[in-house]
C-alpha cells in the first residue's frame, strides 16, 4: 500500500513574507501534514480526523510527498490508529509541543520505519529559539486554534471503513467459537439483520443457521407499529452475532407470507438449530428481547459458573498489569559501560526522561536503529550488564506508539521474541534480567497489537511467554520473580477470558491454557507470597471461568486435585472460595 504525505501552510503563504520581519529568522510555512493511503487522509487536529485526500479546510496541499509502501495489513493499521487516539486527544493539542507533524511522523515510524522530513518537525524549535517565538508562543498557539482544531466537514468524510474492533475479531474469529462453555460452528459471522426479500433466499440463510438460534422479522413497509421495534430487533443481532436475524418485508415477498401462513404485522418466529420455537404477534419490544434471549437460552444452555456467585472474577478489573516506574536512567545506563554510549540508546534514554515529564513533548526516536542495536550489542554484553538495556526498553513500552512498532516490527528476527528466546535459553539467567524480562512482556499488553500477535493461532510470542512463566514460577529464591511472573501469568488469562466472554472464542491454545493452568496450581501448592498467591488465583479463575465443560482444561484441573491445593492455601480465602467453587 503506498503512502503518501500531504504537506500543507497554515499561514497560505504568510509565514515565507512576513516570518523575518516578526521572528528575525526566515520559514517557508508553518506546515500541516498528513498521511494518505487507501483513498483517506489521516491527520490529528480534533483528536485524529479523517477525510477524503486534500478535502479538508486546508484546501490544496502545497506538497505531496511519496514516503514509500507498507506491507502492514489495514485492519493491524486501524488497531495501531485505535491506540494513538488515547495519545492524540483534542485535549493534548499543542501547536508547538504536541501537533499534527507530531502525530504524522509517529504513524509514519510505524508504517515505514521511518519518520517525516526533519525541516517539519524541526520547525517548532526553530521558532521558540528566537527570542519573538518564545514572546509569542500562547498568542500563536491560540490564534490558530480555530485552524488546527476545525471539524472536517460532512461533505468531507471519506466513505465508512471497517472499526478497529471488527479486525480485531475477524483476526481471532473462525470455527472455534464458544457460547457459553459450548463450541460452535460459524462459516458467517453475523452481527447485524439480515433483509431477506424471497423465500428461496430466507430458507437457504436459516438451513446455514441449522447449528445456532434464528429469529425472523415478518413486517411490512405500511405497518406503523413495526417501525417500534426495529430499534430493538437491531440492538439484539448487535449482541448475539452469532445467532441469524432475519428481516423480510411481506409485502415484496408474497411467497414467503403464503409459506408462514402470516396474516398479521408484526410477526415473529423463533428457530433453535433448525426447529421452530416460539410465534407471536406485537409491537413490544420487552417481548421480543425476552423471547430472543428464551431461544438462545434453549439453543446454548447457560454455562453452569453464570449461575454461581463469583463476584471478584465477574466484576474484577481484567485491565492488564504493566511495569511504568522509571528508575533512575544515569544509574541504569552507566552500568552498560561504553554500550551505554551508544547514540541508539541515548536516544531510547532521553525518550523515556521527556515522557515521563510530558508525554506530548516525547516526540519518537528511530525505534529501527534501537531494535538493531537491541539485537546486536546488547546481547553481546556480559549476561549480568544485560538487564540495564532491556529496563530502558521496558521504561518506553509503556507506551503505545513504541509497544505498537515492535509488535509490527518490519524485521525478523524481531526484537521482542529475540530477547525473549535469549533469556529462556539461558540456563543459569540472573535475578535482575528475568526480573526486568518478565516487567517488559507484562508492557506488551499497553498495545492490541502486541494482544492480536498473542492471541493468533499458533502464536510463537504466547509460547515464549508461557516458558518464560513456568520457568519463572519455579524460582524459590526471588518472591519478586514469582510475582511478576504471576501478574504476567494474569494478564494472559484475562485477555483469553475477555475474548471467551466479549468475542465466543479462545484466544489461546488449548494445550498453552493447560500448560499455564498446571503451572499455576504446581506452584499454588507451596507458595505463601499473598500478592503471588493473589494473581495466581485470579489466573487460575479467569482461565477456568466459562471454559468448555467438555475441555481438557478443566480435566486437568481434576486429574491435580486442584480444588483441594486451592482449599489449603492460607491467604485471599475469600477469592480461593470463589475459584473453588468453579471446579
Amino acid at each position: 500500500m503506498e503512502i503518501q504525505l500531504y504537506v500543507y501552510d497554515l499561514t497560505n503563504g504568510m509565514a515565507r513574507s512576513m516570518s523575518r520581519a516578526y521572528l528575525g529568522i526566515q520559514i517557508d510555512a508553518v506546515y500541516h501534514t498528513a498521511l494518505v493511503f487507501d483513498d483517506i487522509e489521516y491527520f490529528f487536529g480534533a483528536g485524529v480526523q479523517t477525510c477524503r485526500p486534500g478535502a479538508t479546510h486546508h484546501g490544496r496541499p502545497m506538497e505531496i510527498i511519496p514516503m514509500g509502501t507498507t506491507q502492514l495489513p489495514l485492519d493491524v493499521i486501524l488497531d495501531y490508529l485505535e491506540s494513538l487516539k488515547d495519545v492524540y486527544t483534542p485535549e493534548s493539542y499543542d501547536l508547538f509541543a504536541h501537533n499534527c507533524n507530531n502525530f504524522t511522523n509517529d504513524f509514519s515510524m510505524f508504517l515505514l520505519g521511518k519518520g517525516i522530513p526533519d525541516h517539519i518537525t524541526s520547525l517548532p524549535k526553530r521558532v521558540l529559539d528566537t527570542p519573538f517565538g518564545q514572546m509569542l508562543r500562547p498568542q500563536l498557539d491560540a490564534s490558530m486554534r480555530s485552524v488546527t482544531q476545525a471539524p472536517v466537514p460532512s461533505r468531507s468524510m471519506p466513505a465508512s471503513q471497517p472499526a478497529a474492533s471488527a479486525a480485531h475479531r475477524a483476526t481471532n474469529g473462525g470455527p472455534s467459537s464458544v457460547v457459553n462453555g459450548t463450541s460452535i460452528t460459524q462459516a458467517t459471522p453475523y452481527g447485524k439483520v439480515v433483509a431477506v426479500t424471497s423465500l428461496i433466499i430466507l430458507e437457504k440463510h436459516l438451513q446455514n443457521a441449522a447449528g445456532t438460534a434464528a429469529t425472523v422479522f415478518f413486517t411490512s413497509s405500511t405497518c406503523a407499529p413495526c417501525k417500534l421495534a426495529y430499534p430493538t430487533f437491531d440492538s439484539l443481532a448487535e449482541q448475539h452475532p452469532h445467532a441469524l436475524f432475519v428481516k423480510t418485508d411481506i409485502n415484496a415477498a408474497h411467497d414467503i407470507a403464503s409459506r408462514y401462513q402470516i396474516r398479521a404485522t408484526p410477526t415473529f418466529m423463533t428457530f433453535s438449530r433448525g426447529d421452530k420455537r416460539d410465534e407471536w404477534t406485537g409491537a413490544d419490544p420487552s417481548v421480543l428481547k425476552a423471547n430472543v434471549e428464551s431461544v438462545l437460552q434453549h439453543t446454548f444452555p447457560p454455562h453452569p459458573h453464570t449461575l454461581l456467585a463469583a463476584p471478584t472474577l465477574q466484576y474484577g478489573s481484567l485491565k492488564p498489569v504493566t511495569y511504568g516506574k522509571v528508575p533512575p536512567l544515569d544509574k541504569l545506563i552507566a552500568k552498560l559501560g561504553e554500550v551505554g554510549k551508544d547514540r541508539q540508546l541515548t536516544a531510547l534514554k532521553s525518550f523515556v526522561e521527556i515522557r515521563h515529564k510530558d508525554s506530548r513533548e516525547a516526540t519518537l526516536p528511530d525505534l529501527p536503529a534501537i531494535g538493531s542495536t537491541l539485537r546486536s550489542r546488547v546481547l553481546s554484553l556480559p549476561v549480568d550488564l544485560r538487564f540495564a538495556a532491556v529496563d530502558l526498553l521496558r521504561c518506553a513500552m509503556v507506551d503505545p506508539r513504541v509497544s505498537g512498532y515492535f509488535a509490527e516490527e518490519q524485521h525478523d528476527p524481531k526484537t521482542i521474541p529475540t530477547l525473549l528466546r535469549h533469556v529462556n535459553g539461558l540456563s543459569e539467567c540472573p535475578h535482575s534480567l528475568r526480573l526486568v524480562t518478565i516487567h517488559l512482556a507484562c508492557n506488551l499488553f499497553t498495545s492490541p497489537l502486541y494482544v492480536r500477535e498473542i492471541t493468533k493461532p499458533d502464536s510463537e510470542l504466547a509460547t515464549l511467554l508461557d516458558q518464560l512463566i513456568t520457568s519463572s514460577l519455579l524460582d524459590v529464591s526471588h518472591p519478586s520473580v514469582r510475582v511478576a511472573s504471576a501478574w504476567l501469568a494474569f494478564n494472559l488469562a484475562a485477555t483469553n477470558y475477555r475474548l471467551r466472554r466479549e468475542e465466543q472464542m479462545e484466544a489461546l491454545a488449548e494445550g498453552l491454557q493447560v500448560e499455564l493452568a498446571a503451572s499455576v496450581i504446581e506452584t499454588l501448592g507451596s507458595e505463601d507470597n499473598e500478592e503471588a498467591v493473589k494473581a495466581l488465583l485470579l489466573t487460575l479463575g479467569y482461565l477456568v471461568y466459562c471454559a468448555p465443560q467438555d475441555g481438557e482444561l478443566l480435566d486437568l484441573c481434576k486429574a491435580l486435585d486442584a480444588k483441594a491445593i486451592i482449599g489449603a492455601s492460607k491467604e485471599q480465602v475469600k477469592l480461593a472460595k470463589e475459584v473453588q467453587s468453579l471446579l
